[in-house]
């Protein structure tokens, strides 16, 4: 009798290890995929504070130009600073964020003189 009553609670023991291995599992899923939407939507409420705070940029006391004398683009640069002696292509960046694939073409446009200036006549 001994043992089928061990027979018994390992098999009963096997289930409950079952189910609550099947029910950690549904929810470790369920909570990856409500983590993954919070890292989706942190994201992108960083993306939305970058694009609304380069507008402010060129008014902050840190920056280092005449403001007067930026023009905002938006994209694919934010803007561009006309100096006396120079014209710098601004490109206002906020916490980890990096340049975009074409903004480093621009980037090495410009670093390498690839730049021209026409008068179009209409």
């Amino acid at each position: 009798m001994a043992y089928e009553e061990i027979i018994m609670a390992l098999a009963l023991a096997a289930a409950l290890f079952a189910v609550l291995y099947y029910i950690e599992r549904k929810n470790s899923s369920e909570l990856r995929g409500m983590l993954d939407g919070e890292k989706f939507r942190g994201r992108s409420l960083s993306v939305k504070y970058g694009k609304m705070s380069e507008q402010f940029f060129p008014f902050l006391d840190s920056y280092p130009y005449d403001r007067q004398n930026f023009r905002f683009l938006g994209a694919p640069i934010d803007g561009v600073q006309f100096e006396k002696d120079a014209i710098v292509f601004i490109e206002f960046k906020t916490a980890g964020s990096q340049l975009s694939e074409r903004q480093k073409e621009i980037r090495w446009l410009v670093k390498n003189g690839k730049i021209d200036f026409r008068e179009i006549r209409i």
